[in-house]
Protein backbone atom coordinates (compact mmCIF):
# COMPACT_ATOMS: atom_id res chain seq x y z
CA UNK A 1 0.00 0.00 0.00
CA UNK A 2 0.80 3.48 -1.40
CA UNK A 3 0.18 4.68 2.55
CA UNK A 4 2.48 2.03 4.34
CA UNK A 5 5.07 2.46 2.48
CA UNK A 6 5.15 6.22 3.57
CA UNK A 7 5.23 5.78 6.80
CA UNK A 8 7.94 3.08 6.53
CA UNK A 9 9.76 6.25 4.84
CA UNK A 10 8.95 8.74 7.32
CA UNK A 11 9.76 5.91 10.49
CA UNK A 12 13.45 5.60 8.53
CA UNK A 13 14.10 9.43 9.01
CA UNK A 14 12.91 9.69 12.00
CA UNK A 15 15.46 6.82 13.21
CA UNK A 16 18.21 8.85 11.03
CA UNK A 17 17.42 11.64 13.28
CA UNK A 18 17.53 9.41 15.96
CA UNK A 19 20.84 8.33 15.57
CA UNK A 20 21.86 11.69 16.05
CA UNK A 21 19.71 12.79 18.81
CA UNK A 22 20.14 9.80 21.08
CA UNK A 23 21.95 10.95 24.16
CA UNK A 24 25.16 8.95 25.69
CA UNK A 25 24.89 7.00 28.75
CA UNK A 26 24.14 9.58 31.62
CA UNK A 27 23.49 8.91 35.45
CA UNK A 28 19.82 8.55 35.74
CA UNK A 29 17.91 11.79 37.14
CA UNK A 30 16.69 11.47 41.28
CA UNK A 31 13.72 10.05 41.92
CA UNK A 32 11.06 13.06 43.21
CA UNK A 33 9.55 12.08 46.70
CA UNK A 34 6.68 13.64 48.52
CA UNK A 35 3.13 15.28 47.31
CA UNK A 36 4.90 16.08 44.14
CA UNK A 37 5.51 12.42 43.05
CA UNK A 38 1.51 11.50 42.89
CA UNK A 39 0.91 14.88 40.76
CA UNK A 40 3.49 13.88 38.01
CA UNK A 41 1.64 12.74 34.60
CA UNK A 42 2.76 9.27 33.70
CA UNK A 43 5.89 9.17 31.16
CA UNK A 44 5.36 8.76 27.38
CA UNK A 45 7.31 5.79 26.37
CA UNK A 46 10.76 7.14 25.95
CA UNK A 47 13.64 6.88 23.44
CA UNK A 48 15.37 3.86 24.40
CA UNK A 49 18.91 4.65 25.89
CA UNK A 50 22.96 3.30 25.82
CA UNK A 51 24.03 1.98 29.10
CA UNK A 52 27.31 2.28 28.29
CA UNK A 53 29.95 4.31 26.33
CA UNK A 54 31.14 1.32 24.25
CA UNK A 55 27.29 0.43 23.73
CA UNK A 56 26.58 3.93 22.35
CA UNK A 57 29.51 4.01 20.15
CA UNK A 58 28.83 0.61 18.67
CA UNK A 59 25.29 1.67 17.88
CA UNK A 60 26.73 5.05 16.05
CA UNK A 61 28.78 2.94 13.76
CA UNK A 62 25.86 0.71 12.97
CA UNK A 63 23.79 3.34 12.38
CA UNK A 64 26.36 4.79 9.77
CA UNK A 65 25.57 2.26 7.29
CA UNK A 66 21.87 3.64 7.35
CA UNK A 67 22.08 3.92 3.79
CA UNK A 68 23.51 0.10 3.09
CA UNK A 69 20.11 -2.59 4.19
CA UNK A 70 22.56 -5.77 4.27
CA UNK A 71 25.45 -4.01 5.99
CA UNK A 72 22.77 -2.13 8.81
CA UNK A 73 21.26 -5.78 9.11
CA UNK A 74 24.69 -7.23 9.44
CA UNK A 75 25.91 -4.51 11.68
CA UNK A 76 22.22 -4.67 13.83
CA UNK A 77 22.84 -8.83 14.27
CA UNK A 78 26.65 -8.21 15.44
CA UNK A 79 25.41 -5.25 17.95
CA UNK A 80 23.01 -7.61 18.70
CA UNK A 81 25.34 -10.18 19.70
CA UNK A 82 27.71 -8.15 21.48
CA UNK A 83 24.80 -6.06 23.78
CA UNK A 84 22.20 -8.76 24.09
CA UNK A 85 20.41 -6.45 26.65
CA UNK A 86 20.59 -3.52 24.80
CA UNK A 87 17.76 -0.96 24.29
CA UNK A 88 19.17 0.31 21.05
CA UNK A 89 18.68 -3.04 19.54
CA UNK A 90 14.97 -2.26 18.70
CA UNK A 91 16.22 1.28 16.58
CA UNK A 92 18.89 -0.83 14.83
CA UNK A 93 16.35 -3.41 13.50
CA UNK A 94 13.62 -1.22 12.98
CA UNK A 95 15.84 1.56 10.68
CA UNK A 96 16.76 -2.26 8.86
CA UNK A 97 13.01 -2.86 8.70
CA UNK A 98 12.93 0.62 6.80
CA UNK A 99 16.04 0.44 4.43
CA UNK A 100 14.74 -2.93 3.41
CA UNK A 101 11.30 -1.53 2.84
CA UNK A 102 12.65 1.54 0.33
CA UNK A 103 14.47 -1.18 -1.50
CA UNK A 104 11.06 -2.66 -2.18
CA UNK A 105 12.31 -6.02 -0.18
CA UNK A 106 9.76 -7.03 1.39
CA UNK A 107 10.92 -10.49 2.47
CA UNK A 108 13.89 -8.73 4.30
CA UNK A 109 11.28 -6.27 5.87
CA UNK A 110 9.11 -8.87 7.50
CA UNK A 111 12.56 -10.66 8.93
CA UNK A 112 13.79 -7.20 10.40
CA UNK A 113 9.90 -6.33 11.47
CA UNK A 114 9.82 -10.01 13.05
CA UNK A 115 13.05 -8.78 15.17
CA UNK A 116 11.76 -5.83 16.50
CA UNK A 117 8.83 -8.09 17.91
CA UNK A 118 10.78 -10.53 19.45
CA UNK A 119 12.41 -7.05 21.25
CA UNK A 120 9.48 -5.07 21.60
CA UNK A 121 6.07 -6.73 21.14
CA UNK A 122 4.41 -3.70 21.17
CA UNK A 123 6.09 -1.65 17.97
CA UNK A 124 3.20 -0.45 16.03
CA UNK A 125 5.64 -0.16 13.32
CA UNK A 126 6.60 -3.09 13.56
CA UNK A 127 3.21 -4.98 13.60
CA UNK A 128 1.96 -2.90 10.65
CA UNK A 129 4.97 -3.88 8.37
CA UNK A 130 4.81 -7.22 9.19
CA UNK A 131 1.23 -7.84 8.30
CA UNK A 132 1.45 -5.46 4.98
CA UNK A 133 3.59 -7.87 4.02
CA UNK A 134 2.02 -10.99 4.67
CA UNK A 135 -1.17 -9.91 3.16
CA UNK A 136 0.51 -9.08 -0.02
CA UNK A 137 2.11 -12.14 0.26
CA UNK A 138 -0.38 -14.44 0.99
CA UNK A 139 -2.66 -15.88 -1.91
CA UNK A 140 -5.76 -18.25 -2.46
CA UNK A 141 -3.59 -20.57 -3.81
CA UNK A 142 -1.58 -20.91 -0.56
CA UNK A 143 -1.96 -24.27 1.95
CA UNK A 144 -1.55 -22.05 4.71
CA UNK A 145 -3.97 -18.76 3.97
CA UNK A 146 -6.37 -19.11 7.10
CA UNK A 147 -3.49 -19.01 9.75
CA UNK A 148 -1.74 -16.26 7.50
CA UNK A 149 -4.70 -14.20 7.24
CA UNK A 150 -5.69 -14.68 11.15
CA UNK A 151 -1.70 -13.78 11.80
CA UNK A 152 -2.32 -10.80 10.02
CA UNK A 153 -5.53 -9.54 11.61
CA UNK A 154 -3.96 -10.34 14.64
CA UNK A 155 -1.14 -8.17 14.41
CA UNK A 156 -3.24 -5.08 13.32
CA UNK A 157 -5.50 -5.50 15.56
CA UNK A 158 -2.56 -5.09 17.98
CA UNK A 159 -0.68 -1.92 16.31
CA UNK A 160 -4.31 -0.13 16.62
CA UNK A 161 -3.70 -0.43 20.55
CA UNK A 162 -0.56 0.37 21.13
CA UNK A 163 -0.71 3.53 18.44
CA UNK A 164 -1.18 5.83 21.18
CA UNK A 165 1.28 4.46 23.86
CA UNK A 166 3.78 3.05 21.96
CA UNK A 167 4.97 5.63 19.57
CA UNK A 168 8.07 6.92 19.86
CA UNK A 169 9.20 10.41 18.79
CA UNK A 170 12.70 12.21 18.93
CA UNK A 171 12.99 14.74 20.98
CA UNK A 172 11.20 18.17 20.86
CA UNK A 173 8.74 16.76 17.83
CA UNK A 174 5.97 19.29 17.17
CA UNK A 175 3.05 17.58 18.95
CA UNK A 176 0.81 18.32 15.73
CA UNK A 177 3.56 15.97 13.94
CA UNK A 178 2.97 13.13 16.07
CA UNK A 179 -0.80 13.51 16.06
CA UNK A 180 -0.43 13.38 12.00
CA UNK A 181 2.19 10.31 12.34
CA UNK A 182 -0.03 8.42 14.18
CA UNK A 183 -3.66 9.27 12.25
CA UNK A 184 -1.19 8.09 9.50
CA UNK A 185 -0.47 4.73 10.92
CA UNK A 186 -3.70 4.28 12.28
CA UNK A 187 -5.18 4.75 8.46
CA UNK A 188 -2.25 2.39 7.16
CA UNK A 189 -3.59 -0.73 9.39
CA UNK A 190 -7.11 0.08 8.42
CA UNK A 191 -6.43 0.25 4.80
CA UNK A 192 -4.48 -3.17 5.63
CA UNK A 193 -7.16 -4.83 7.66
CA UNK A 194 -9.78 -3.40 4.48
CA UNK A 195 -7.50 -5.06 1.28
CA UNK A 196 -7.42 -8.25 4.32
CA UNK A 197 -11.19 -8.67 4.09
CA UNK A 198 -11.49 -8.12 0.29
CA UNK A 199 -9.02 -10.69 -0.41
CA UNK A 200 -11.40 -12.84 1.73
CA UNK A 201 -14.70 -11.75 -0.20
CA UNK A 202 -16.24 -9.83 3.22
CA UNK A 203 -16.70 -6.83 0.76
CA UNK A 204 -19.34 -4.96 3.66
CA UNK A 205 -16.50 -5.52 6.05
CA UNK A 206 -13.97 -4.49 3.63
CA UNK A 207 -16.08 -1.12 3.39
CA UNK A 208 -16.17 -0.69 7.01
CA UNK A 209 -12.13 -0.48 7.05
CA UNK A 210 -11.63 1.60 4.26
CA UNK A 211 -13.51 4.23 5.32
CA UNK A 212 -12.22 4.16 8.64
CA UNK A 213 -9.29 4.32 6.89
CA UNK A 214 -10.18 7.48 5.03
CA UNK A 215 -11.90 8.70 8.23
CA UNK A 216 -8.54 8.39 10.38
CA UNK A 217 -6.16 11.03 8.24
CA UNK A 218 -8.85 12.81 6.15
CA UNK A 219 -6.80 15.71 5.15
CA UNK A 220 -4.72 13.44 3.47
CA UNK A 221 -6.70 10.70 1.79
CA UNK A 222 -5.13 7.16 -0.42
CA UNK A 223 -6.25 7.15 -3.69
CA UNK A 224 -5.31 3.50 -3.35
CA UNK A 225 -7.95 2.85 -0.50
CA UNK A 226 -10.86 5.56 -2.05
CA UNK A 227 -10.38 3.10 -5.08
CA UNK A 228 -10.50 -0.31 -3.03
CA UNK A 229 -13.73 1.89 -1.02
CA UNK A 230 -15.18 1.63 -4.86
CA UNK A 231 -14.40 -1.56 -5.38
CA UNK A 232 -16.17 -2.99 -2.22
CA UNK A 233 -19.06 -1.02 -2.84
CA UNK A 234 -19.11 -2.51 -6.60
CA UNK A 235 -18.64 -6.28 -5.19
CA UNK A 236 -21.58 -5.54 -3.00
CA UNK A 237 -23.87 -4.32 -6.44
CA UNK A 238 -23.85 -0.73 -4.63
CA UNK A 239 -23.19 0.70 -8.12
CA UNK A 240 -24.02 4.30 -7.45
CA UNK A 241 -22.14 4.37 -3.78
CA UNK A 242 -19.14 2.80 -5.68
CA UNK A 243 -19.69 5.59 -8.39
CA UNK A 244 -18.94 8.51 -6.20
CA UNK A 245 -16.35 6.73 -4.54
CA UNK A 246 -15.37 5.85 -8.21
CA UNK A 247 -15.13 9.81 -9.03
CA UNK A 248 -12.90 10.82 -6.10
CA UNK A 249 -10.76 8.22 -6.93
CA UNK A 250 -10.41 9.44 -10.47
CA UNK A 251 -9.59 12.97 -8.89
CA UNK A 252 -7.27 11.87 -6.43
CA UNK A 253 -5.21 9.87 -9.25
CA UNK A 254 -4.49 12.09 -11.96
CA UNK A 255 -1.00 12.64 -11.44
CA UNK A 256 -0.28 9.02 -10.40
CA UNK A 257 0.10 7.44 -13.74
CA UNK A 258 -0.27 3.71 -11.93
CA UNK A 259 -2.78 4.31 -10.68
CA UNK A 260 -5.41 6.75 -12.80
CA UNK A 261 -6.26 3.74 -15.76
CA UNK A 262 -7.57 1.41 -13.26
CA UNK A 263 -9.18 4.51 -11.58
CA UNK A 264 -11.11 5.28 -15.11
CA UNK A 265 -11.09 2.03 -15.80
CA UNK A 266 -13.80 1.29 -12.95
CA UNK A 267 -15.08 4.46 -13.14
CA UNK A 268 -16.45 3.83 -16.73
CA UNK A 269 -17.77 0.20 -15.75
CA UNK A 270 -19.55 1.83 -13.17
CA UNK A 271 -21.00 4.93 -15.48
CA UNK A 272 -22.30 2.05 -18.17
CA UNK A 273 -24.31 0.35 -14.75
CA UNK A 274 -25.45 3.67 -13.69
CA UNK A 275 -25.84 5.99 -16.47
CA UNK A 276 -23.70 8.39 -15.22
CA UNK A 277 -20.54 10.53 -16.93
CA UNK A 278 -17.87 8.56 -18.25
CA UNK A 279 -14.37 9.68 -16.65
CA UNK A 280 -12.79 9.05 -19.93
CA UNK A 281 -13.08 9.52 -23.96
CA UNK A 282 -12.73 5.94 -24.33
CA UNK A 283 -15.70 3.53 -25.38
CA UNK A 284 -16.49 1.52 -22.15
CA UNK A 285 -16.74 -2.67 -23.33
CA UNK A 286 -20.56 -3.90 -23.88
CA UNK A 287 -20.17 -6.37 -21.23
CA UNK A 288 -18.09 -4.30 -17.96
CA UNK A 289 -15.94 -6.79 -16.62
CA UNK A 290 -15.98 -7.52 -13.15
CA UNK A 291 -13.75 -5.51 -10.88
CA UNK A 292 -10.35 -6.57 -9.34
CA UNK A 293 -8.37 -4.58 -6.55
CA UNK A 294 -5.16 -2.66 -7.67
CA UNK A 295 -2.07 -4.06 -7.32
CA UNK A 296 -0.45 -0.49 -5.79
Amino acid sequence: MKRAAMVVVILGLALSTWAQQTPAPQNPPAARTGAAQTTTPPAAKRLPQAKTQPEYQAYQAAMAKVNDPAGLEAAANDFAAKFPDSELRVLLFKTAMGAYRSANNGDKMMEMGRKVLTIDPDSPEALVGVAEILVERTHDSDLDKAQRWADAEKLLQHCLETIDTDIVTPPNTPQEKVDAYKSDLRSTAYSILGTLSFNQEKYPEAEGYYRKSIDAFPSQPDPVVVLRLALALDKQGRYGDALKEADRAVELTQQIPSLAEPARREHDRLVQLTGGIPASNSTPPANPPAPAAPKN
